[in-house]
């Protein structure tokens, strides 16, 4: 297993952009987070620039700039963010997080549904 990054919610809102757009260089970042944020020029290269640090993203030189993209992979962050959050808040158990939603969320039919075919898979792989 990759050692630990631990990355911000911050320094996510940067991932996700090199995870859908990779590599992108850091003006190009800054076009794509700065009116949704509303975060400075120099905010989103000090992410850029922690991120480097913690190893979830690499630079290569292009010409006078760096072209950025996500070593951490999108997969490995969701799976450990997601264990995290079971093991914080719910004990380690997915029951009574889908128990949570449910009760205090709206689920749709289509999540109903994919819900639904989820277990019949478990059920099917341990059965």
């Amino acid at each position: 297993m990759p050692p630990l990054i631990d990355i911000s919610d911050a320094e996510s809102r940067v991932m996700d952009v090199l995870w859908r757009l990779s590599p992108q260089a850091a003006d190009d970042i800054v076009a794509e987070l700065a009116v949704p944020t509303g975060w400075h020029a120099k905010t989103i290269k000090t992410l850029i620039n922690r991120l480097l640090g913690k190893g979830a993203v690499t630079a290569q030189k292009d010409g006078r700039r760096y072209l950025y993209s996500a070593l951490l992979k999108r997969e490995e962050w969701q799976r450990r963010e997601s264990r995290s959050l079971l093991d914080r808040v719910f004990g380690g158990r997915v029951a009574p997080l889908l128990a949570h939603f449910s009760q205090h969320e709206t689920l749709s039919a289509r999540d109903i549904a994919e819900l639904r075919k989820l277990i019949d898979s478990i059920d099917e792989k341990a059965g």
